[in-house]
């Protein structure tokens, strides 16, 4: 490639990705918050995003990248946004509800408890992120119940769970 190559066009000179890679992102997210990062397969990722083998690997890596990809946008774009909505709620009850009902929700619903029960033991960079979503929780409940938040973050991920298993009060007994 010549300097005139990337004067003239602007860009390195080669086909052109055909595929939105944000979009990938997203689909993949939702893959593996459904059936987990073991659960999913690259050719579960291949079908699902419509991108061949080769430019899935060529953009992301790897399997692996692209899950930490994926974790990374749930954090910025559900975690954080709802862990904000929460932050703003002072009374204890209100913030205690919308942190069960909205926390580690949106299209890829679970990721990240996914990813603390199934990578994070295993994988530090996905531990990081992982606790970095528990943090937004606990700090968003600060403001509502103050030295408790930790313990009522707990009890927020444990509903989530309850609720991500479809284990409800009704159901149990």
């Amino acid at each position: 490639m010549t300097d005139r190559s990337l004067i003239a066009y602007g860009r390195a000179m080669g086909r052109p990705r055909a595929f939105d890679a944000d979009q990938a992102v997203s689909t993949a997210a939702a893959l593996f918050a459904t059936h987990g990062y073991e659960g999913t397969s690259v050719d579960d990722l291949v079908a699902a995003t419509g991108i061949h083998r080769g430019s899935l690997y060529k953009v992301f890596g790897s399997k692996r990248n692209l899950h930490l990809t994926a974790l990374r946008g749930h954090l910025d774009h559900e975690i954080r946004p709802a862990a904000a909505a929460i932050a703003a709620l002072t009374h204890p009850g209100r913030a205690t509800a919308a942190a069960v009902a909205s926390f580690d929700g949106g299209p890829a619903a679970g990721l990240l408890l996914l990813a603390a029960a199934e990578r994070a033991p295993h994988d530090p960079e996905v531990a990081a992120l992982v606790a970095e979503g528990f943090a937004a929780l606990e700090d968003a409940l600060r403001a509502s119940h103050g030295d408790a938040a930790p313990e009522v973050a707990s009890t927020v991920l444990g509903a989530r769970l309850r609720l991500r298993a479809g284990l409800t009060a009704s159901k149990e007994h």
